[in-house]
This record gives structure tokens, C-alpha cells and sequence, in this order.
């Protein structure tokens, strides 16, 4: 059996989004979301003025949709490193937060799947035919 989340609002499994309202200290910085980290990783050496403002938005869904404007010059290794760099802000998620880390402890051994139905390589997609790297990453934090 997969334990499937999505939402935020989900219970109990709304804390696996990126969006969940899970802030935590990583390089020194507060971080309202993992979206907000992992967005502003795109531009941390490339533009930081921008990796300020992504940082500082207001909700994780403008933090999304600024970490994919490129008007603004990505790290040129960002392919390399995007999954590693997912993972570093969802272990300090779930480091941070006792109450969120029983949750996904507490899922055992189920796999772990993100029901994006656009999303075909951090979720399983439409068709369920993505790669779900963030079901992937939690089950590896976990």
C-alpha cells in the first residue's frame, strides 16, 4: 500500500507538501518553507538580491513562482545538485519539527508518494508515471 499526499490542508499528511507551514534554520537563514529554500537555491550564487526576496515572500506558492522566472541567471549546476538540495531542506524540516517528524515516522515502511497530477518528476503525475523524487526523499529522511 502508498500512503498518497498532495495539499497542504490533508490530514495528516498535508506536512509532506513543500507548502506546509514548516519553517527552520538552514546556512545561517530562517526559512518560512522547504519551497522557500529550495526555490532560492536556484539564484544563491548566480543573483542574490533575488534569493533575498524569494527567501522573504510572503506564501510558498510566490516563492515557486519566483524561483521559475528566468529573468534571473540559474546556477549553472542546478541539475546536479537540485536533489540534494531538496533533501537538505526536507531533513531540516522534519529535524525541526517533533510533531511532523512522527508523522512521517509513524508511516513506516509505506511508500511515500506526492500526487501531483502536473508535476511528473518531484510527483507521480497525472497518470502516475512520474518519478516522485519527493516521495523518494522523504522516505529517505524518514
Amino acid at each position: 500500500m502508498a500512503i498518497y499526499f498532495y495539499g497542504t490542508r490533508e490530514k495528516p499528511y498535508g506536512c509532506f507538501s513543500n507548502f506546509s507551514k514548516h519553517g527552520f534554520e538552514l546556512d545561517e537563514l530562517w526559512w518560512p518553507t522547504t519551497e522557500h529554500y529550495f526555490q532560492a537555491q536556484k539564484f544563491v550564487n548566480t543573483d542574490r538580491p533575488w534569493y533575498d526576496k524569494i527567501r522573504e515572500a510572503k506564501t510558498p506558492k510566490e516563492a515557486a513562482k519566483m524561483g521559475r522566472d528566468r529573468t534571473h541567471p540559474l546556477r549553472s549546476d542546478w541539475e546536479q545538485v537540485k536533489d540534494g538540495i531538496m533533501q537538505q531542506g526536507v531533513l531540516k524540516k522534519f529535524e525541526t519539527h517533533a510533531d511532523i517528524r512522527e508523522i512521517l515516522l509513524g508511516t513506516g515502511d509505506e511508500k511515500l508518494v506526492e500526487n501531483s497530477p502536473t508535476d511528473y518528476y518531484w510527483g507521480c503525475g497525472k497518470y502516475g508515471s512520474g518519478k516522485n523524487k519527493l516521495g523518494q526523499i522523504l522516505m529517505t529522511v524518514r
